[in-house]
């Protein structure tokens, strides 16, 4: 199975870009403001009021402290997630991410009405847990506890593509994360050793604080920007069955 590619700072670097990054304008602000971008995924919610969240809760002030971090928009802690199968999103409507049976000019409502029902009857390949790969300085990057868990994640990711109607073009290499923030303007070049230091050693303490994500059920979920994601249908198959409380996790940033 793929291993996530090893975090390259340099990639965001303002020297390798002539154009803003491709979600300004789009996802977000450039005051870090989320816009309107409707859609469905399935996700598994970091579970709320858990170890893991309160962690993540810190993690995420810890980079916003960052000298560059004034220029990341961060997402709301109740958005919290693990992204299992990218569903539909109005911005992409191609045929290698839309369901095969629907036309490209359906209306999202129509789409998640018509994933909703595929999805009834629905069994998912079981129980699987996470740990911290790396820590960037938009989350985290993610890896099965085991090679068995990293297996049958994968393994949920394949029995998806029958319900959703297709296969994307990097099913195969999608690495999982946990999204805190997007970057608005490109990491000035002379920041980048500074950011990779802090990212090591965010890394190293968060491996031992988080050694299992604890995480929801998978779920299908809809979403009007990057900052909520109420679940539509709960999947089994991994024996989890928290209710979702996105109430209490914003309590917990209160």
């Amino acid at each position: 199975m793929p291993l996530p590619e090893p975090f390259e700072i340099e990639a965001f670097v303002q020297s390798r870009h002539t154009e803003p990054n491709r979600y300004l304008g789009r996802r977000f602000s450039k005051d870090g403001v989320f816009l309107p971008e409707v859609g469905n995924t399935v996700v598994r919610h970091v579970v709320s009021g858990s170890e893991t969240e309160l962690a993540l809760i810190e993690l995420r002030e810890r980079l916003r402290g960052l000298p560059w971090g004034h220029r990341f928009a961060f997402t709301d802690v109740p958005s919290l997630h693990m992204t299992v199968f990218e569903g539909a999103i109005e911005t992409r409507r191609e045929p290698d991410y839309w369901p095969r049976e629907m036309p490209l000019d359906a209306t999202l409502e129509e789409v998640t009405e018509h994933l909703a029902g595929r999805l009834e009857g629905f069994e998912g390949s079981g129980p699987f847990d996470m740990r911290i790969f790396e820590v960037t300085p938009f989350g985290l990057t993610l890896r099965g506890a085991t090679e068995r868990d990293e297996d049958i994640a994968r393994a949920w990711r394949d029995a998806l593509t029958e319900p959703f109607g297709y296969r994307s073009p990097n099913h195969g290499s999608y690495f999982f994360h946990v999204t805190l923030a997007y970057i608005i303007d490109w990491l000035p070049d002379e920041m980048a050793v500074e950011y990779k230091r802090a990212m090591a050693e965010l890394t190293r303490e968060f491996r031992q604080r988080i050694p299992v994500v604890e995480l929801g059920p998978p779920a299908f979920c809809t979403f009007t920007d990057m900052n909520a994601f109420p679940p539509v249908v709960t999947l089994p198959g991994t024996g989890i069955t928290e209710v979702y409380a996105p109430a209490r996790r914003a309590e917990a940033t209160a």
